[in-house]
């Protein structure tokens, strides 16, 4: 099987390519080394951020969808790191974003090797990496498919860990409704504890509420204890 995790390819000439054309060509290419050199010759954070989220292929995917789509982890990473960096755009055909393209990079090695263990590992750490930086779990794209349910029904892990960021932000709602009609304050009151942390993050630029940080703290949880029940099931 393939390499799995692609490795950023050797610099080719691109003269007379747009500052655009150059992203995504990094972004198909996994190509890190292009990608920051682009980003070098922008005069400001916020010049290279516009750049980064307006960017689009012709066919109206962004540069994160490129990367995603291909399963390309070293320029997502990079891509994340990027300051102002909007984490889920949507694809003009599909309505995707790019945790679905993701998923759907993951599909497509799946349907031929189900059991690869490398797969499998490659998949939870894609995922939970684009899950902490910002990625929304609970948007749909235009056939009114959440990644969830874009997930193969087969890949019960995978699923199971999409599964588990759509409960923290349903938890996360239900606490702040609770906190609404205790206290009158809504998502905004206290002083500066997670809701501080939250407008300090430069995560995603969409509307979406949902918390990374929470959703790693539930799933070190969760993780832990499905960990103690297979010790409790193993012993008896």
């Amino acid at each position: 099987m393939a390499d799995i995790r692609a490795h950023p390819e050797q610099d080719e000439e691109h003269e007379g390519a747009s500052p655009g054309e150059l992203l995504i060509e990094a972004a198909r290419r996994n190509n890190t080394d292009l990608l920051k050199e682009v980003l070098s010759s922008c005069k400001s954070e916020d010049e290279a951020a516009k750049l980064l989220n307006e960017t689009k292929s012709v066919l109206g995917n962004y540069v994160y969808h490129e990367a995603a789509l291909r399963g390309n982890y070293e320029i997502i990473d990079t891509l994340l790191d990027q300051p102002g960096f909007e984490c889920d755009p949507i694809s003009r055909i599909e309505g995707d974003t790019p945790l679905h393209s993701a998923i759907r990079y993951i599909n497509s090695h799946f349907s031929t090797s189900p059991t690869n263990a490398e797969l499998s590992t490659f998949a939870s750490e894609l995922i939970s990496m684009m899950i902490e930086a910002g990625s929304d779990p609970k948007l749909k794209n235009k056939a009114n498919l959440t990644p969830y349910q874009l997930v193969d029904p087969r890949n019960e892990t995978l699923r199971q860990q999409i599964q588990d960021a759509v409960d923290v932000e349903m938890m996360r709602g239900d606490y702040i409704e609770e906190r609404e009609e205790g206290d009158g304050r809504g998502d905004g009151g206290g002083d500066g504890g997670e809701d501080g942390e939250e407008d300090g993050d430069v995560g995603s630029g969409s509307d979406s509420d949902f918390d990374p940080e929470e959703y790693r703290r539930e799933k070190e949880r969760r993780d832990r204890e499905r960990r103690a029940a297979a010790g409790a099931n193993g012993g008896a």
